[in-house]
């Protein structure tokens, strides 16, 4: 016979047990919340972005362990032959660790007018981008873009314009910031970057 409290305590039990399954699905709301509980997700990564050619929001947590170049990117900018850059630099390392986050953004000179899939056209076709970008958002706007208050937060630089640099290292933390005329190939960029390609990630225990 169960009674009304062995009842009870059955139901709170399954409850239990149903919220731990939730939080080892991957998608799950849960899941990030405990990942970055348990420090697996740096902070500063902890957010959702949706992607450029999808429309479908990811986890910056996917990228936790690699070392990032966050750039604010646009279409029609005296800057714009930097995604050629980015992209043979995104190439040459991602074996490594490196992945080149871009976000487009109107903010400067209003030089990324377009819609989402004009972008995406236009850097698929003009400059064969295939590393990750972002759908065009306010990197000036604390709102719409934390990522960006974070970044200027930790560094103390806001974006002065089109394809300001951030380079974090493999345990989310900025460690530097370059200039929109700091061109990729450049050695201020790439020193700091081969150190931090050097820094292995750990391996995972068990």
């Amino acid at each position: 016979m169960v009674t009304h409290r062995s009842a009870s305590s059955l139901a709170a039990a399954v409850a239990a047990i149903a919220a731990l399954v939730l939080t080892l699905i991957p998608g799950v709301p849960h899941a990030q919340t405990t990942l970055a509980a348990a420090g697996a997700c740096p902070p500063l990564l902890d957010r959702e972005f949706s992607r450029l050619q999808t429309g479908k929001p990811e986890s910056l947590c996917q990228y936790r362990g690699k070392v990032l170049l966050i750039v604010n990117t646009a279409s029609y900018c005296g800057y714009t032959h930097q995604y050629e850059g980015l992209e043979a630099l995104y190439r040459k390392h991602k074996d490594r660790g490196l992945v080149v986050l871009g976000f487009p953004s109107n903010d400067f000179g209003a030089q990324e007018p377009g819609s989402n899939k004009e972008i995406a056209e236009f850097c698929r076709l003009t400059y064969g981008v295939e590393f990750p970008m972002f759908e065009k958002s306010s990197v000036t706007s604390l709102r719409t873009n934390p990522l960006y208050a974070d970044l200027l937060a930790r560094t103390g630089q806001a974006p002065k314009w089109n394809f300001h640099k951030y380079l974090i290292d493999r345990h989310g933390n900025a460690v530097g910031t370059f200039a929109s005329d700091v061109e990729p190939n450049d050695r201020a960029l790439l020193t700091p970057l081969e150190k931090l390609l050097e820094d292995k990630p750990a391996t995972p225990k068990g």
